[in-house]
C-alpha cells in the first residue's frame, strides 16, 4: 500500500475567511475542494514541505504558522498522514497557480461534503471554532 506524508496549510485571513482551491478533474478526489498543500519529499520536514507547496501551489511565503491537528486516513489504495496547519500570516496575495479554480469561504460557512473525507474532522472544528 502506497504511503503519503501531506502538508496541509488552512489559510484564514482577519474576516476568518479560508482559501480554498479545486482539484482538478483527472486527480484522485476529483472536483473535491482542499486547503493548499502536498507531499512531502525526502529529506524535508513536515514544515518545510508546508512552506515550499504553498509557495509552489498558491503563490505565497509562510511568515507565520501554528500547528493545527494530525489525521491518519486509509483509503483502498493508500495510506495518507495529514498534517493541517493554521497560516494566519504570508506574503503575497494567494491565487491558484496550476490554474485550478480558487475561492475564499467564510470559515463558518465550509462544508463537509465538498472535501475528500479525511478533511470532516478538520472541518468540523474550524466551524465549530468560528
Amino acid at each position: 500500500m502506497k504511503y503519503l506524508h501531506i502538508a496541509v496549510g488552512i489559510i484564514r485571513d482577519a474576516q476568518q475567511r479560508i482559501f480554498l482551491t479545486q482539484r482538478s478533474a483527472d486527480s484522485h478526489m476529483a472536483n473535491k475542494w482542499e486547503f493548499a498543500g502536498g507531499k512531502r519529499e525526502e529529506g524535508e520536514s513536515i514544515e518545510q514541505t508546508l512552506k515550499r507547496e504553498l509557495n509552489e501551489e498558491v503563490g505565497i511565503e509562510v511568515i507565520r504558522f501554528l500547528p493545527f491537528t494530525t489525521i491518519e486516513h486509509k483509503f483502498d489504495d493508500r495510506h495518507v498522514t495529514l498534517d493541517f496547519f493554521l497560516v494566519e500570516e504570508w506574503l503575497g496575495e494567494p491565487y491558484g497557480r496550476e490554474g485550478q479554480p480558487q475561492r475564499w469561504v467564510a470559515q463558518h460557512e465550509l462544508v463537509a461534503e465538498e472535501f475528500p473525507p479525511a478533511n470532516a474532522e478538520v472541518i468540523a472544528r474550524l466551524k465549530a471554532s468560528a
